[in-house]
């Protein structure tokens, strides 16, 4: 479990094999072989470490449902160790399995904050709602709008300084996992179309007994 507070920002140093090898310092420092550490977003298990990175086992699965396949050498990786009980809880709660991947649609300015779309399958769109939870490449994020076609998240100056976002531009991919809490909520109402927020808070309410 993490929380989508990004605590390092490491570099792709290659994947073959069914084998990653990734440099990092910060998130190394006390590591342990079958740590889980969050590389942008996704959980992996360390299988190897020294003070110059970690090597971790990717399965093919997880090479078709996220961005891995597309890394170039040298690109840059959000990473996050695993949640610790005495961790503050800043973000939301963020298991590291992908839903499936988006494409930044556009990004703009709005003030101080900076207004980043991204297009999504239907799918993934179910479980996303305004003022919601997203975790984007492992970061955690506000929703600030849906349609049916995408989503907007706004950001603060520093976490496009602090993570990869300041490397993404129009069309580049980025992993996406939904609110786990509303993956169950979805569950038990068996699904709804993207903007229908305002029916799934009241049936959820009604059927909580609220």
């Amino acid at each position: 479990m993490f929380t989508g507070i990004i605590e390092e920002v490491g570099s792709f140093e290659g994947l073959s094999g069914g084998e990653m090898t990734i440099g990092a310092r910060r998130v190394v420092s006390d590591a342990h072989i079958g740590d889980s550490i969050a590389v942008n977003g996704i959980c992996l298990t360390v299988t190897e470490f020294d003070a110059r990175g970690f090597r971790t086992d990717v399965m093919p699965e997880t090479v078709r449902r996220t961005s891995l396949a597309g890394l170039a050498r040298g690109a840059q990786l959000n990473l996050e160790r695993a949640l610790l009980p005495t961790t503050r809880m800043g973000g939301h709660f963020v298991s590291g399995h992908i839903d499936g991947v988006g494409r930044i649609a556009c990004i703009r300015e709005e003030g101080n904050a900076i207004l980043m779309t991204v297009a999504a399958d239907t799918e993934i769109l179910r479980g996303i709602v305004e003022k919601g939870s997203v975790a984007l490449d492992g970061i955690s994020l506000t929703v600030a709008q849906v349609t049916a076609a995408d989503f907007t998240v706004s950001l603060i100056p520093h976490t496009r300084a602090v993570t990869n976002l300041g490397t993404k531009r129009a069309g580049s991919p980025v992993n996406i996992e939904t609110d786990i809490l509303g993956k169950y909520a979805l569950k038990l109402l068996g699904g709804m179309a993207p903007g229908q927020t305002g029916r799934l808070t009241q049936e959820f309410l009604l059927r909580s007994g609220f």
